[in-house]
């Protein structure tokens, strides 16, 4: 005897969980992105920068580690660009400038001397007040002045004369326009202070000083310094200084009561005579020598100069 057997049938509910679940798979594949495209979740910009700043200070810690671990190896950290430009500006702005150390407050003073009492004023030259920021003045007072060497007014350095009021040197400095490539005459050494101020603006400076322990002290003390393209000669400067002429610059820090006509003859084409000029009453004159030769005469303001000595007296006017 056979049986059969029927298939029981299947409820309905079964069907329409099984198609729900379908239709679910089907939608989801749909929907989800693709592995290979690039998208991104959204950053607020806060975030942003919260990363940016992370990444800097990793960066700078980064450098940090290798200049330690340079310095540990013994070798100097690398440069960054702006570094290694900073130093070429230096060493092409300070072709003439001797490297020196000193104390803090005397390099603070001497800034303060060059912001109040001559870029508020009339020094616009920027090679100018860069130089009389840097000259060592206390270095070219008596000792127990130093304290007093960035104030502005006239100091004794002994023989009955002094140098010159920062200001003046600055001005008279301005005045006379002296570039790089500049041949100097200074007149009236003194301590040296002015034969710097040229010594770090000009090609080469020659200074004459008619007292003999002031040219041997200045001498000694700018060859200390390193003013190497400063020669100082004891000798009377009225005639200036015909062996090396012509002179680009020339600066005179005595009053004669006339412009001497050697120095006159001594300036080359387009040079500039700077010099007080008065017995009693003195003004500041630059003489300015045309291409030509032709002479232009401008009187500048009212000064006090010891006066000059030697042959300037027998040749008053």
């Amino acid at each position: 005897m056979s049986t059969s057997q029927t298939a029981s049938p299947v409820p309905l509910g079964i069907f329409i969980l099984i198609a729900v679940a379908v239709l679910f798979g089907l939608m989801v594949s749909i929907l989800r992105p693709s592995r290979s495209t690039s998208w991104q979740p959204h950053v607020p910009r806060s975030e942003k920068s919260r990363a940016g700043e992370t990444d800097a200070v990793e960066a700078k810690g980064a450098e940090t580690d290798a200049a330690e671990e340079s310095a540990a190896s013994g070798e100097s950290p690398p440069a960054t660009e702006q570094a290694q430009q900073e130093d070429q500006k230096a060493v092409v702005a300070g072709a003439n400038v001797p490297q020196r150390k000193e104390a803090s407050w005397l390099t603070q003073a001497r800034q303060r001397m060059v912001e109040r009492h001559m870029r508020l004023r009339d020094i616009t030259d920027p090679r100018v007040l860069d130089v009389m920021g840097h000259v060592p003045r206390h270095e070219f007072v008596p000792s127990d002045l130093r304290r007093s060497a960035y104030e502005d007014h006239p100091l004794p350095i002994g023989h009955n004369q002094t140098i010159s009021q920062p200001y003046v040197v600055a001005l008279m400095t301005q005045l006379a326009q002296p570039k790089a490539s500049s041949r100097a005459l200074d007149i009236g050494t003194g301590s040296g202070y002015q034969a710097a101020v040229l010594g770090e603006l000009c090609k080469e400076v020659y200074s004459i000083e008619i007292v003999r322990p002031l040219a041997d002290e200045a001498r000694k003390k700018l060859k200390q310094l390193g003013y190497d393209n400063v020669t100082v000669r004891h000798d009377d400067g009225y005639r200036g200084w015909p062996e090396h002429a012509p002179f680009d610059v020339i600066i005179v820090a005595a009053a004669p009561n006339h412009v001497p006509e050697a120095l006159v003859e001594q300036l080359a084409p387009g040079g500039r005579l700077v010099i007080p000029v008065g017995r009693y009453a003195q003004d500041l004159v630059v003489i300015e020598k045309q291409a030509d030769g032709k002479l232009k005469r401008h009187n500048i303001t009212g000064v006090a100069f010891v006066p000059m000595t030697g042959e300037a007296e027998s040749k008053k006017k």
